[in-house]
């Protein structure tokens, strides 16, 4: 069975691939690509371990539409002792109180976004929903004024667009890189603003944080800005709209959460571990070595296959049914290890908000049989371009 992650049958449903590849070629190098795949669950988790030997370079894949300069590479790029210093100042800033003092107002900007679809009574649940209330939310997070957050929402597609670049016409590049260009200009714009007149937001507090006077650079804080931006959006999008299209491929399940809306947080997590919205996160092997009986040679590309791990049988029993009472612990739809997703609990937090809204004011959604599903062409991310849906 030959697997190629851009091959329109794997985009559609990667899984019977991956199953194959855990059992005859769990380092496998894809012909045609260069790079190589690690589809088990313990050689993935090996792998983020050794963060000395895989270095982290996430966005690799993006070539020439890499949207975090050299001076100021992403978190998820960079290793101690830089990441460290990051992080820890990171985390004081990033606190789990203030991603829980946001409940409140995710419930108020999701139900502005589900208010006119009810008149309407069908949708497409990413354009009108799954995009629009994270978007919302991480632009309010960081600071970015309502009258700006159109902007803020194209440049957020331009950099997901940048991580698709190998399916990107060639002709629509320098379009993305000018859109990258003036998104981080401008957060640069606002890392000024709130150095001077502080506020209630993320950019504000990542401003103010201190620790043994190290201070995070301007540069440092619109690279962490965009990164939170596609850990709260682009993975909340997804996660949305493949915990949305579960429920109505096991209506068993759907019947569930109806009954027992305390099930949203387990739908989350089994949504993760199901169809997680993070395919992979690329590292560069450093120095020759063997995984698996396979040797990779220094330099070469290697993406630990996410959601193969999750649907790995010698970690996840049954993994290929979706079950909201799965014992979902040590999936690594967030990855694993230092470079855990820093928009982790944001993202759940958004999930739950939003799958538990919607869920709670159309409790018998459906899809709409005559038009198609379609899904996002991508080896870093997975998830629906498009859902239609009718709203009874």
């Amino acid at each position: 069975m030959e697997f190629n992650p851009y091959l329109p049958a794997v985009v559609d449903n990667p899984y019977p691939y991956y199953a194959y590849l855990r059992k005859h070629a769990p380092v496998y190098q894809v012909p045609g690509v260069g790079f190589w795949v690690v589809s088990r669950y313990d050689d993935v988790l090996s792998l983020f371990k050794n963060y000395e030997v895989f270095a982290s370079n996430a966005y690799a894949v993006c070539g020439e539409l890499n949207p975090f300069p050299a001076m100021a590479p992403a978190l998820t790029d960079i290793s101690p002792p830089v990441y460290t210093r990051q992080r820890r100042l990171v985390n004081r800033a990033f606190t789990p109180r203030r991603i829980a003092s946001l409940e409140s107002r995710m419930a108020e900007i999701v139900g502005q976004v589900l208010e006119p679809l009810a008149a309407r009574g069908e949708c497409d649940l990413i354009a009108d929903f799954a995009s629009l209330f994270p978007g919302t939310v991480i632009a309010e997070l960081l600071g970015v004024p309502p009258e700006r957050q159109p902007d803020f929402r194209r440049w957020s597609d331009d950099v997901v667009r940048a991580l698709n670049s190998v399916v990107v016409p060639a002709e629509e590049h320098a379009e993305i890189r000018q859109s990258i260009m003036e998104f981080r200009e401008y957060l640069r714009i606002l890392v000024e603003l709130y150095r001077r007149w502080p506020g209630d937001n993320l950019i504000s507090d990542l401003v103010r944080v201190e620790e043994e006077q190290q201070m995070l650079t301007a540069e440092e804080i619109v690279s962490l800005a965009v990164i939170i931006l596609l850990g709260g959006n682009e993975t909340t999008t997804n996660l949305i709209g493949s915990a949305t299209h579960a429920l109505l491929t096991y209506p068993q399940e759907f019947a569930k959460v109806r009954a027992n809306p305390a099930l949203i947080p387990n739908l989350v997590e089994e949504t993760l571990r199901y169809d997680g919205p993070l395919v992979s996160a690329p590292r560069q092997r450093v120095c020759e070595t063997e995984m698996a009986g396979t040797q990779l040679p220094a330099g070469a590309m290697v993406l630990p296959l996410l959601n193969s791990a999750n649907r790995d049988e010698n970690k996840f029993p049954d993994p290929d049914r979706f079950d909201l009472l799965h014992d979902t612990e040590g999936h690594v739809g967030f990855g694993f290890g230092i470079h855990y997703c820093l928009g982790a609990q944001l993202a759940r937090l958004e999930g739950q908000v939003a799958l538990g809204a919607l869920l709670a004011r159309f409790p018998h959604l459906a899809q709409k049989q005559d038009e198609p599903v379609t899904r996002v062409q991508s080896i870093i991310v997975r998830g629906l371009k498009t859902l239609p849906l009718i709203l009874q």
